[in-house]
């Protein structure tokens, strides 16, 4: 097997080992996010103070996309990808005190190690593909972002359903104690394994450049705040509560659940090329990214209107969030894309950050939103301001760059 890796390119070799890192990571990292919500819950938790339990996750999330380009650029995406699993191995060791000694300011303060961790681990795997793939080669670069993507979502899906799992079967602490040791040993092979000038810059760059100068690259990542945002404040905390509130689902089932959605949101990511273009041999553009997005708006409109008038409730949440997860994927994937596609080639870690660090602040927004308005208002109320989110998303696409080139080498 060693012997057979040994024969592939050095490129393709890479391109293992950084989806690798990328796959583990962020099956620990939906794990825990289900851990947190489903066991504070079982505490006595309300939706408003869960939700507080991600606030340094998401916001130190902002802060590391930003910071963390530079960083990237300057020290190479090697360095930034293993400190981001290291620190991921730290805050799951933090959590594994015992239940009555895991204060709010403990999780948090775990969390954001986290939410750093995850931001680092993404932000150097979106970039190291830059880095990977020629210039011209834009229908090959198409290709293996959104097969990067949608792998990871798929597995971010079977991390949601191992953390209810685990809950029940070995319960909190020994759930994050068998993550962390999992990620130690990859942390390890990426020591050894992973390129050690991968994506850093050839030019000194300056802190000052964390903040990106390209007009495509601001109206992206404003487009990509708002369209993250709409789907964290529905998804994130008011539906995990809603499924076992008011359906009366139990952990394994809520898990499960939505495991299976975002496997299939991620399948749905790893064919995007196919359903937006492949056919035609052309990559999207702006016009494209835009169309998905007013798609978007009129499957979550629809379905807000439905749950305001209490149509059929269970048949419309799981209907309808699977088509919303078919065409939300879409979107993210044609992002992924994109935000690649405007980067620079030298320093790729600072044009791929600064958007992250939109994503990032997009989800901030709707963790927040999903606990406080669903605590107030209920569910309806988080698809309505969900709705209101990607029209917004809409008009911002409407500015984007419109192009059409051939595919070659997809």
């Amino acid at each position: 097997m060693l012997a057979k890796l040994s024969q592939l390119p050095n490129d393709v070799r890479q391109y293992m080992l950084v989806t690798f890192n990328y796959w583990n990571f962020t099956l620990t990292d939906g794990a825990l996010r289900m851990l947190v919500v489903l066991h504070f819950h079982q505490l006595g938790y309300s939706p408003l103070e869960i939700a507080s339990l991600f606030l340094f996750y998401e916001f130190f999330g902002v802060v590391t996309n930003l910071v963390g380009g530079w960083l990237g650029a300057r020290l190479g995406l090697n360095r930034t990808m293993n400190i981001g699993l290291f620190m991921q191995v730290v805050a799951l060791l933090m959590l594994a005190i015992p239940s009555v000694n895991l204060t709010v300011i403990w999780v948090m303060f775990a969390q954001a190690l986290s939410g750093i961790a995850k931001d680092l681990n993404k932000m150097s795997a979106k970039s190291a593909i830059k880095t990977l793939v020629p210039n011209e080669k834009q229908g090959a670069l198409y290709k293996w972002i959104a097969l990067l993507t949608g792998s990871k979502n798929a597995l971010k899906g079977v991390g949601f359903f191992l953390g209810g799992a685990l809950l029940a079967l070995i319960g909190f602490q020994g759930a994050v104690i068998a993550m962390a040791g999992v990620l130690a040993v990859v942390f390890i092979c990426s020591l050894l394994w992973l390129d050690k000038d991968l994506g850093k810059a050839k030019s000194k760059v300056k802190f000052s450049q964390i903040f990106s100068k390209s007009r495509s690259i601001n109206i992206l990542s404003a487009a990509r705040m708002f369209l993250f945002g709409a789907r964290d404040v529905w998804f994130v905390i008011a539906l995990p509560l809603y499924l076992g509130q008011v359906f009366g689902w139990d952990h394994l089932l809520v898990g499960g659940f939505l495991a299976l959605w975002v496997i299939g949101y991620g399948f749905v990511q790893s064919i995007a090329p196919r359903i937006t273009g492949k056919a035609k041999c052309i990559v999207p553009d702006g016009r494209v990214a835009f169309g998905w997005a007013m798609v978007l708006a009129v499957v979550t409109g629809v379905i807000a209107i439905a749950l305001q008038f209490n149509w059929y409730p269970q048949l419309i949440i799981i209907i309808g969030l699977m088509i919303f997860g078919a065409v939300f994927a879409v979107n993210s994937s044609l992002h992924s894309y994109l935000i690649v596609s405007y980067a620079k080639g030298d320093g790729v870690s600072l044009d791929v950050g600064f958007y992250y660090m939109a994503n990032a602040m997009g989800r901030l927004i709707g963790t927040l939103l999903s606990g406080m308005v669903y605590q107030l208002y209920g569910l309806a109320m988080c698809l309505w301001i969900a709705f209101v989110f990607i029209m917004i998303t809409t008009i911002i696409s409407l500015w984007l760059p419109r192009r059409s080139i051939t595919m070659v080498s997809i």
